[in-house]
């Protein structure tokens, strides 16, 4: 529904990109635009583009940052990621985006979580969904927790400190809200040069996230590692090997064949 109120109400050329689990068998998307944002995918403002998570950590695939950066150049206004359910380890999408948005439903026993250093540290906004009805009161209890973990976190930013906010597809209302928000969030940010830091330290993040996928990758696909791999495997999960001294000969074998 917030990418609705942004096309009409607000007039922006939105970008969603969409990254859904991945099918076991087929390593597709498992979801599709057309069946989670019907509405919106019908929209001639909005770009919907599915992509399977294909295993990533982070709840982001590979080409999240560069297709970030082309969707920019080709004039939308808003580009949303949205992610495969981020957890407490999995936030590199905070490492890609200018503001990192949690949203969580209430009464789903993760008040807990979220008074756990992990996402909730990096976030800049929390949104509680589902904030009507027979769930109100909930929400209104998960706002309160969230608020009180955000108090106790220590401030990552002198120009901005993380707010919570109700928010609901039924009642519109809150989209003109959450809308303020990030555009106040954009001001200080751009205005005290926090910006263009943030999106400087993050291509710089990028560069080194693809290098060592990259050596990952050759070093999974080498020779001398493929005739190799079962055989260590074996040791370690028979114990007549540490997985310490595995790793370091496998690597020598690399670094030596390379």
């Amino acid at each position: 529904m917030f990418g609705s109120f942004l096309t009409s109400s607000r007039s922006q050329r939105l970008a969603v990109l969409a990254v859904d689990p991945s099918s076991s068998t087929t390593g597709g998307s498992l979801l599709g635009d057309r069946t989670r944002m019907p509405q919106l995918s019908r929209d001639p403002n909005a770009y919907i583009r599915p992509s399977p998570s294909s295993g990533a950590l982070g709840g982001v695939t590979r080409s999240t940052s560069e297709t970030i950066l082309l969707c920019e150049g080709a004039g939308y206004d808003v580009v949303l990621v949205e992610t495969v359910g981020v957890g407490q380890s999995e936030f590199i999408v905070s490492d890609m985006v200018d503001m990192f948005i949690l949203i969580v439903p209430p009464a789903s026993g993760d008040e807990l979580q979220g008074l756990k250093r992990g996402v909730i540290e990096l976030v800049d906004l929390v949104l509680v969904n589902k904030a009507d009805g027979d769930l109100l009161p909930a929400a209104r209890r998960m706002k309160a927790e969230y608020t009180s973990a955000l108090k106790l976190l220590r401030k990552r930013s002198s120009v901005w400190h993380p707010d919570v906010l109700m928010v609901s597809s039924l009642e519109s209302k809150y989209g003109d809200q959450v809308w303020k928000v990030a555009l106040d969030f954009k001001k200080k940010m751009e205005e005290s040069g926090k910006l263009f830091l943030k999106r400087s330290n993050q291509q710089n993040a990028c560069m080194w996230d693809y290098i060592k996928n990259e050596i990952m990758t050759s070093f999974r696909h080498h020779p001398a590692i493929q005739s190799q791999i079962h055989h260590y495997e074996r040791l370690v999960t028979s114990g007549d090997m540490t997985p310490s001294v595995a790793a370091d000969e496998l690597l020598e074998s690399f670094m030596t064949r390379h």
